[in-house]
């Protein structure tokens, strides 16, 4: 075995940039509104390398002021960078703080580079006999690469490390020696780093010229051969050319010493690693580290490696100190000293006073009746045998009314015995003049609808509360009670295990560790609630609570319970036409390609497409794997003239539908219902549109005549019923048209006109009846388009136009509705005032990039901007529709259900004798749920299923 040290390197903005660009769709913000996806990002990178790897010596190097060296080459060099983003500015200070507290050395010096950093620390560590991993997903690192210098790529988006050692470079950029990569980047250019290149040169004939003529130097000596303009640029740029190579080339002998015991992995100081996390509300990440340095049992590191416990923990304490024992005898452990660590910032049941009763016993029970009816205001919360609220049964139920009391009342096993229990209670369940408090309320109202009782009077959800207070934060109760109350609640986990096979039943637990639990529960969420009741206020969104999103959890929860029916054989039938037909596409596409391969992978498909058939030219765009992309987007440009691409588009769709709906559905059937009964969650979209889970039924794609017969599957109750779609029609339009005041759209709605005819015909300036079916549907993405801030470049990818036609027609939009422009940019400004946006009904979306000093953060923000209030509204809308329809079902005793809310469209289950009756109402409730300058309208369609009544 190899006794060859290893030396491990990071590039912390190279990690860092790529950590803060993977959570850009979704960011990681804390309670406190802090972006946290740069520190996120790289600490999971730097963690995963340490628990990979285990190295014996690792450091990160940061830049500090530029390349000074480089910008008195050529004072442009980097100069084109967009600013860098607040998230990342504010993430380095953290970053570091971690970094000193686990003792990693943090490399930096004044005007010079990480990469020239790295490059003299790896030089110098390889003369030491050092292996040296490079950790970053830079190319330029490449040049560097020797017998005992690696490239380590970390892991990204499903894709696994990549170590580049000699083979790798010369195969990745085809040359002979790695120092040629500097040739190769000098003649590229960079655009990232505003490094020039020699005019026209890209990445294959830059791989042709190294072929050819080996450096830099030698093409320049020998333009002869060259011919063309090609010759003509080069011949003219020389000096680039040189200079590009020189900003290149990563400078090795920068003012910077590897000193080796300094490098050497060694124990964290836990209590400030914890303290950082803390802070950050990095809960998980905490768990992680804890268990991947504690010592014993666990420690992952040493159980993988054990050389590496001895080395791994050198770090001296002092001697007054406890000593950190690597072998278990004796002084404070990693495991304590964490723990420890923990409950000195949080408060937990050990160390907080709570007063938890247990009560049994006809007396007890109905002393504490007497107690909970005294109440104006009580948590409750149910223990029960799953999380399956169908079939969960009861074990127990816990009340709080008071800080630091809570109640807990087991149930027993006997079903009967159980629902004579529940019914004790049903006094205090339904009267109105007590407020019912809870965490995800809806769970609970569906397990004691379950024993027949109805929940009455007012609710407060803190789940719920929190949504709106902080929509961009997560809304569990552990992570609520950590941050607002700075305490940590025991773990289910703690009671009944880990999930899977061998996790036990609340029914298992003893009473004693169930009472504890079941009750701070219950305690907890009252604290919460206080708090929440007075943020409510703050951020203006209590009436919103109260009217809209509170009312709505039992509308979700009757709706859920009654799910819908599912016509499995014809899923069956579809599966095995749908089987056919890809078998069938598979054999075409062999047939065109020549050969079989595996069309799941992306790399074999690529290889196909691009170097094999020489689909779209030579300049086909790859990933940083260095494969070529065959994401949709590069496939549904080629498609049109390539019928082998629009055949492998289609077999995608087709593979797609199969597993995720096709055969997944029939899965999803309750057994006993014999339905599908999917859950809808209030609190995950920051629009405040409701999400659909299993199934996902807000996902089935209607574009495709395929995903349209999906739909089919979804039939009503039995003959005596008759599925009722309910749609709202181009509501968001129609709500940017009330929100904007702009007239001309306004007038073109209240006229019944149809508004994309009518918006083609002002656009093209032609007469109503003489407008295209072209003219329409460009009208018609644009009118769409607005709300998500198309520009040219993406009309022009979403129509036939090209990029000035794409221009000019937004230009003309704009002429048209003029207010509409105004209105977009006042909504910036709003924004950019106060913080946020808000829906008709006073919900916010909070944007904290929108003043953000980088473009592409900034842009994105103001597109959110603009949407958020539009899409948000129009989910509104339609809740305010579902509560007033399931008021009007439950009231009037209709046999009819509503089962099913799909973006702007509601599904109702429809007994035939309520079919004339049912229709009027439901179209009068949606088109008067709001009223606004412009009038709603709703399309109603029937059908024995979806299908036909969409």
């Amino acid at each position: 075995m190899s006794t060859q040290k290893r030396l491990f390197l990071l590039d912390a903005y190279a990690l860092i940039f790529r950590g803060y660009y993977a959570f850009i769709k979704n960011p990681r913000i804390n309670s406190k509104g802090m972006d946290t996806s740069a520190i996120m990002g790289f600490m999971n990178s730097l963690l995963d390398v340490i628990k990979r790897e285990k190295p014996d010596h690792l450091a990160v190097a940061f830049d500090k002021g530029g390349s000074h060296v480089r910008t008195e080459m050529f004072v442009e060099y980097k100069a084109n960078r967009d600013a860098t983003p607040e998230a990342i500015k504010i993430a380095v200070p953290y970053i570091q703080e971690l970094l000193r507290a686990m003792h990693i050395p943090i490399i930096e010096v004044e005007g010079c580079e990480a990469d020239d950093l790295i490059g003299t620390i790896a030089k110098q560590a390889e003369k030491q006999n050092y292996k040296v991993f490079m950790v970053t997903p830079d190319k330029d690192f490449a040049q560097l690469v020797s017998e005992n210098i690696f490239m380590y790529k970390p892991a990204r988006m499903g894709n696994g490390i990549e170590i580049w050692g000699i083979p790798e470079v010369l195969a990745k950029f085809e040359i002979e020696r790695p120092v040629q990569v500097i040739d190769f980047l000098g003649m590229m250019g960079d655009a990232v780093d505003n490094i020039p290149g020699l005019p026209g040169v890209g990445e294959v004939t830059a791989k042709k010229f190294l072929k050819e003529f080996g450096t830099m130097e030698n093409l320049l000596e020998n333009t002869h051969l060259l011919k063309g303009k090609m010759k003509e640029n080069i011949e003219a740029n020389k000096d680039k050319g040189l200079l590009s190579k020189k900003l290149a080339t990563i400078i090795c002998d920068c003012d910077v010493i590897f000193n080796e015991d300094d490098y050497e992995l060694s124990r964290p100081d836990i209590e400030k690693t914890d303290a950082i996390f803390q802070e950050l509300e990095f809960r998980r990440m905490a768990e992680q580290f804890d268990n991947l340095f504690k010592v014993g049992g666990g420690n992952e590191l040493a159980n993988n490696n054990p050389a590496a416990e001895a080395k791994l923990y050198k770090k001296p304490q002092p001697k007054n100190e406890d000593q950190f024992d690597l072998f278990g005898g004796g002084g404070t452990t990693l495991d304590e000293s964490a723990e420890a660590a923990r409950n000195s910032f949080y408060n937990t049941l050990e160390n907080t006073e709570h007063s938890y009763q247990t009560v049994q016993g006809d007396l007890g029970i109905k002393l504490l009746l007497q107690n909970l009816q005294k109440q104006t205001s009580v948590c409750f919360d149910t223990e029960t045998t799953g999380i399956d609220a169908l079939h969960a049964e009861l074990v127990g139920m816990s009340f709080s009314y008071e800080k630091g009391k809570a109640f807990y009342v087991p149930f027993p096993e006997n079903q009967e015995e159980a629902k004579v229990l529940v019914d004790k209670f049903v006094p205090f369940f339904e009267n109105e003049n007590i407020e019912k408090i809870g965490q995800n309320l809806k769970y609970d109202l569906k397990i004691l609808s379950n024993y027949g009782v109805t929940v009455k009077g007012k609710l407060f959800d803190t789940m719920i509360a929190h949504y709106l207070i902080n929509p961009d934060m997560r809304h569990n109760m552990d992570i609520l009670a950590e941050t607002y109350l700075k305490y940590s609640p025991k773990s289910i986990e703690t009671l009944i295990g880990k999930k899977g096979k061998n996790q036990l039943s609340m029914r298992d637990v003893p009473l004693e560790d169930i009472k504890e639990y079941a009750a701070e529960d219950a305690d907890v969420t009252l604290q919460l609630k206080e708090i929440f009741t007075t943020e409510l206020d703050k951020t203006e969104t209590k009436k919103l609570f109260d009217e809209i999103e509170i009312p709505l959890v039992s509308v979700l929860a009757a709706m859920e319970t009654e799910g819908i029916r599912l016509d499995v054989d014809f899923l069956k039938e579809m599966s095995k036409e749908m089987e056919v037909e890809i078998k069938s596409l598979e054999e075409q596409i062999y047939e065109t390609a020549g050969e079989k391969f595996n069309l799941a992978s992306p790399k074999q498909l690529g290889d196909i497409l691009f170097d094999k058939l020489k689909i779209g030219g030579a300049k086909q765009k790859k990933t940083k794997t260095g494969q070529y992309a065959t994401g949709e987007e590069v496939l549904t440009y080629l498609a049109n003239d390539n019928p082998i691409v629009k055949q492998i588009l289609d077999w995608r769709q087709m593979v797609k539908l199969q597993s995720t709906y096709i055969l997944a559905l029939p899965e999803q059937v309750d057994k006993t219902t014999l339905r599908v009964h999917t859950d809808y969650m209030q609190t995950v979209a920051a629009t405040g549109r409701l999400s659909s889970n299993n199934p996902n039924l807000q996902n089935i794609p209607i574009r495709t005549e395929r995903g349209r017969q999906i739909r089919k599957a979804f039939v009503a109750r039995d003959e005596n019923y008759t599925l009722v779609s309910a749609d709202y029609s181009q509501i968001e339009l129609r709500i940017i048209a009330a929100l904007s005041g702009e007239e001309n759209m306004i007038k073109a709605f209240q006229n019944g006109e149809d508004i994309h005819r009518a918006t083609a015909a002002k656009v093209f300036d032609v007469a109503l009846e003489e407008v295209s079916r072209e003219q329409r549907s460009n009208a018609k993405t644009v009118n769409f388009g607005i709300i998500y801030g198309v520009s040219a470049f993406g009309l022009s990818n979403q129509t036939s136009l090209s990029r000035s036609e794409s221009a000019a027609l937004i230009d003309a939009y704009y002429k048209t509705y003029p207010r509409l422009k105004s209105f977009i940019q006042e909504q910036v400004e709003f924004a950019r005032e106060k913080g946020y946006v808000q829906t008709i009904s006073g919900r916010r979306r909070y944007l904290k990039d929108i003043n953000s000093a980088n473009a592409v953060v900034r842009s994105a923000a103001e597109r959110n901007a603009v949407n958020a209030p539009i899409q948000g509204s129009a989910a509104d809308v339609i809740k305010i529709a579902m509560i007033n329809i399931h008021k009007k079902l439950q009231d009037e005793n209709w046999k009819s259900k509503m089962l099913l809310q799909v973006h702007d469209e509601l599904v109702f289950d429809v007994h035939n004798d309520e079919l004339e009756k049912i229709q009027p109402m439901i179209k009068h409730e949606m088109e008067n749920a709001f009223k606004m300058t412009v009038p709603l309208e709703v399309e109603l369609g029937l059908g024995k299923d979806w299908l036909e009544a969409h």
